[in-house]
């Protein structure tokens, strides 16, 4: 998870794993996206290999990046206990209310 983390702290990685969330794309078709070089976002997509959030496969020469969902599974599953808990207490504040208001008619 803190690999994660760190690797979606940086804009443009997020910015490249929306790209590739539901497509392939090759790191030069990533770079079209951006203004800095072509070495800069193989570096990027580095830090997003390791951090286990994008795969790479090759297809002859080119490397194919797709977004690898299960690599946020962990963080996303943090996030949402914390969701969860606060949904609940949520709901639990509502009925109080709901039973205060029924009490007083």
């Amino acid at each position: 998870m803190e690999a994660a983390l760190k690797a979606i702290a940086e804009p443009r990685r997020r910015t490249i794993l929306t790209l590739v969330r539901d497509t392939e794309l090759s790191a030069g078709e990533i770079a079209e996206h951006f203004e800095i070089s072509r070495p800069a976002v193989s570096q990027h997509l580095t830090v997003l290999k390791e951090a286990g959030l994008v795969d790479e496969r090759r297809n002859g020469t080119r490397r194919l990046y797709r977004a690898r969902p299960a690599g946020l599974a962990d963080l996303k599953a943090f996030l949402e206990g914390f969701w969860d808990e606060r949904l609940e207490a949520l709901k639990r504040e509502a009925e109080q209310e709901e039973r205060r208001n029924d009490a007083a008619h």
